[in-house]
């Protein structure tokens, strides 16, 4: 039996029983597997940390793009850094009338999952509403002068190639790129194993934006308990949408998912102390 191990936090590793090797190559940028698992159906791994899988990645793909959209109320324009898998773009345009910009390091991950996992994105880089750009994220938003309603973060962790899109220059210029009531959010870790990934982007987001919290959701294969996204803008109230309005929008959407609800929507943004403990400015 081949098996699959990721050992992301000192002391505590887990592994995945492989059926079978679909794709295995070492680019430029990272090396990247594609391997059918006899629990959570295809799965990708970057620089052996897992990404995505087939059974489970509709809790993060669902949290990270409809609760921005919906709270935000009256998107257009989404830009997507990272997200090569096209979970969070088929979320986002299940929305009608919004756009969707995806700007991905690195084609492969676009072309391989559009191949051998192609029910995570369901065809949504046909979309005649995505534009995919092949570019470095903290380049694009540098120099852009396009400006989104929503911007999503859909990063690896802060190691390799997605270590830059953590930095406070990054964040400043997602600020900038941003309309008036704009929405970030961004990937942020498990706060079990990674509190300081919650600390270090409280204190970068704070400066920049007025309102800066976090949202959570469970993802089985992010091994550790609730997962946090952060969540930065600078029209506070949207933070503070009502279950009922937050309902409104969700019915008027049409949109059927399978974790996302307007009370879990209102529900993740409730923490518990010992994740809120770690959001100190200093």
């Amino acid at each position: 039996m081949i098996r699959f191990s990721e050992k992301l936090h000192d002391g505590y590793s887990q592994t995945f029983d492989v059926k079978e090797i679909l794709f295995e190559e070492k680019n430029e940028i990272q090396h990247l597997v594609i391997f059918e698992s006899r629990t959570h159906g295809r799965v990708l791994a970057l620089d052996d940390v897992i990404q995505v899988t087939e059974a489970d990645n509709f809790f993060y793909h669902e949290m990270i793009a409809h609760l921005p959209i919906l709270a935000h109320g009256a998107v257009a324009d989404v830009l997507i850094i990272g997200g090569g898998d096209g979970g969070t773009l088929k979320e986002v345009l299940r929305h009608p009338g919004v756009r969707a910009t995806v700007v991905e390091i690195d084609r492969a991950v676009v072309d391989l999952c559009v191949t051998y996992m192609p029910s995570v994105s369901e065809g949504a880089f046909d979309d005649p509403r995505c534009d995919l750009v092949i570019a470095d994220g903290l380049d694009y938003v540098a120099k852009t002068d396009r400006r989104f309603d929503v911007i999503i973060v859909d990063s690896t962790d802060p190691v390799g190639p997605g270590e830059v899109l953590f930095s406070q220059a990054f964040y400043r210029d997602c600020q900038r790129c941003l309309k008036p009531g704009g929405i970030l959010a961004t990937q942020n870790g498990v706060p079990f194993f990674q509190p300081q990934e919650v600390g270090v982007t409280y204190r970068r987001l704070a400066p920049i934006f007025e309102d800066v919290w976090f949202f959570q959701t469970p993802v089985p294969t992010y091994v550790g308990g609730m997962m946090t996204l952060a969540w930065a803008t600078d029209d506070p109230a949207l933070r503070h949408q009502t279950v009922d309005i937050l309902a409104e929008r969700f019915e008027a959407s049409g949109i059927v998912t399978r974790y996302y609800t307007p009370g879990i929507h209102w529900g993740s943004l409730q923490l518990p102390p010992y994740i809120s403990e770690l959001m100190v400015k200093a």
